[in-house]
């Protein structure tokens, strides 16, 4: 079974900007979230993937992805996801030996920006750049999934 160890921050400042290796715009959109998991297709401009995820609130979650034509992927996008699909440019960072994973998000969740860093062990040690701030890993608003039904910019807060 695979298990997916991750922790969700909020950015600080734009510092993390200047050490950007690589960006992929990625288009994803939800068949189905229960209360126990999701399935979710995501495209980039040359992949797609089928994702299904328990709905695990915290830093370890079941996971299983499975790459899709990238056609078949448009074509569930456009017709059988729920929207508004999640937009975002994913935006890689190294720090050290670890690389998070930065998405800045549009459409309906324009605005907003969340650090991510996937670990090997629940135990794992990470640095945290200066550029980091809040930790919303145990804060369900900021999960993809409920951002495709809570966009972000319908938020009172």
């Amino acid at each position: 079974m695979a298990i997916e160890i991750e922790h969700k921050f909020l950015l600080a400042n734009n510092d993390w900007r200047h050490f950007v290796t690589k960006s992929v715009h990625y288009r994803q959109g939800y068949l189905s979230a229960l209360a126990s998991s999701s399935v979710r297709i995501r495209a980039s401009d040359h992949q797609a993937w089928l994702n299904i995820k328990s709905a695990t609130i915290g830093n370890q979650r079941h996971e299983f992805e499975y790459q899709i034509p990238l056609s078949d992927a448009t074509d569930m996008l456009n017709s059988l996801c729920t929207k508004p699909l999640i937009e975002k440019i994913r935006h890689f960072v190294p720090v050290n030996n670890d690389l998070w994973e930065i998405d800045e998000f549009y459409g309906a969740n324009q605005g907003l920006i969340v650090a991510e860093i996937e670990l090997s062990t629940i135990d794992q040690l990470f640095e945290k750049p200066a550029w980091l701030g809040l930790e919303v890993t145990d804060d369900l608003r900021y999960y993809n999934n409920n951002l495709s039904t809570h966009p972000y910019s319908q938020w009172s807060e």
